[in-house]
Order: structure tokens, then C-alpha cells, then sequence
């Protein structure tokens, strides 16, 4: 949520917690290139707009780049622009389970919180051609402006299945004929020797906590990363990356 205008500003410019502020060029751009995304009102510098086709009937503001810093987290690096949108809509479990594909994994996050960690996961999973991520909805993180950046566009692309229960969504996934693989630095079977040519839901866990006990044992295999003992472990954002570059060129 963006900060609080002042008083001589009023409401007008307050945000609504249901409508994220997406801001950023690349987070901007996407979401207006998006179909499928509602928009409700771009804000913008004259310098910013004017490089921009704006689709008809949206609501437009312009203002200096003092006026958007009021409109995102303190020092956000808005670039000149701020649009205010609906939330996407979340796709049912069912509907990317329909058509399993070996060359497009699933990516599965326990109770990863932080919106900068999901963003950039988001990114690398459509980088590398992933089919959806997958959340439980009561611990994860809304929409927002600052998941949206780390994600670069990303959010647009790549569907995002929000869950009640995520043990439940992992024996869908088995059902569906995919190979559930767990990250855990304790695992004693190195990622690459635990992939196998049927398609892949990669799951992950918060840091420091990693996957809670009922989440691995709804794994068909844990599996750690090749990593050196110089460090304990890695940001679970450069886990992702790392094991969806596995998987996508095992």
C-alpha cells in the first residue's frame, strides 16, 4: 500500500487496497498490453506519457515525479509512471493441470511471503517457460506495485493459481501425472540427478523455515541444490531460477 497523502491533497489520490498500483515502465507497459487486465487510471509525467499510446477511455493524470511518489511506497522507483488496475483473475487448478507438459514445469511456493521474492520467481518462471506458480492464498502476497516490478512484466504472462490447501493441490498434481520434486538443503539427492523426463512441479519453501512437514510429505522426492559450503543457503528467488534452468535443460 502506497503511503498516505497529505491533507491539502484529500482522498482522491488514496489508494484502494483492492486495486494494486502497479509502477515502473516495464510493469506499466505489460499490464496496458494485457487484455486481460482491467485498468482504472494511469498517472504519468508529460515526458513518460508522450511515449506511450493510452487506450481509449482510460482515466489519465499527469503530474510532476514528485506528484507519483505520492502515489507508491516511499522511494519506489515509479520511472514516471503509476497505473492503478484490477487484480487479474486467478485461473482454477484444473485448467493448467488439463494439458501437462514436460518441457513447462509448475512452480509451487509454501508460504513464501516476501512480494519481491514472489515477483522474482514470477519472472524466471516465465523465462524459462513454466506453466503456472502456484500459492496458497491465505500466505502469500497480494497484488502490488513492488511484486509487479520484481516481476518485469511478468505478472502479466504467466498464470497465477491462488489454493486453499496446498497438500491438496500437490495430490491433484500427482494425479494430473506430474513428478513432484521438493528443494531442501538437507536433502541427500543433488536437483539433477532428481528430475525425470516426466513434467516437473518444482516446490519451495520459505526461507529460513523451508517446507513445513505436511508439504514434503506430499513430495515424491526432496532434493537440494549443488551448492558449496561457503554459504548455508540461497535466496529461495535464486533457488527458483536455478532449478527451473535445470529443469528446463535436463
Amino acid at each position: 500500500m502506497g503511503r498516505r497523502p497529505s491533507k491539502r491533497h484529500g482522498t482522491a489520490n488514496r489508494p484502494d487496497p483492492s486495486r494494486p498500483r502497479l509502477y515502473g515502465r516495464h510493469a506499466v507497459y505489460a499490464a496496458l498490453d494485457n487484455p486481460e487486465r482491467k485498468l482504472r487510471k494511469l498517472f504519468g509525467t508529460h515526458e513518460e506519457l508522450a511515449k506511450i499510446v493510452i487506450p481509449d477511455g482510460l482515466q489519465v493524470q499527469y503530474g510532476d515525479a514528485q506528484d507519483l511518489g505520492r502515489l507508491v511506497p516511499l522511494d519506489a522507483p515509479h520511472q514516471g509512471l503509476v497505473l492503478e488496475v484490477e487484480p487479474l483473475e486467478t485461473p482454477w487448478l484444473d485448467e493448467v493441470l488439463s494439458d501437462p507438459d514436460p518441457k513447462a514445469p509448475l512452480v509451487l511456493l509454501d508460504q513464501v511471503t516476501d512480494p519481491h521474492n514472489v515477483g522474482a520467481i514470477i519472472r524466471s518462471a516465465a523465462a524459462f517457460g513454466a506453466r503456472a506458480i502456484i500459492t496458497q492464498d491465505r500466505h502469500s502476497p497480494p497484488e502490488s506495485g513492488a511484486l509487479a516490478r520484481a516481476a518485469s512484466g511478468a505478472l502479466e504472462h504467466l498464470p497465477w493459481v491462488r489454493v486453499v490447501n496446498l497438500a491438496r493441490a500437490l495430490e491433484e498434481i500427482a494425479e494430473a501425472g506430474y513428478w513432484r520434486i521438493g528443494l531442501a538443503g538437507e536433502a541427500d539427492l543433488h536437483l539433477g540427478a532428481a528430475l525425470t523426463p516426466a513434467p516437473t512441479a518444482i516446490v519451495l519453501g520459505a526461507e529460513g523455515e523451508g517446507l513445513r512437514h505436511n508439504t514434503r510429505e506430499h513430495c515424491d522426492v526432496l532434493a537440494k541444490l549443488p551448492i558449496t559450503n561457503a554459504v548455508e543457503s540461497l535466496n529461495v528467488s535464486n533457488a527458483a531460477a536455478i532449478a527451473l534452468y535445470a529443469a528446463a535443460s535436463r
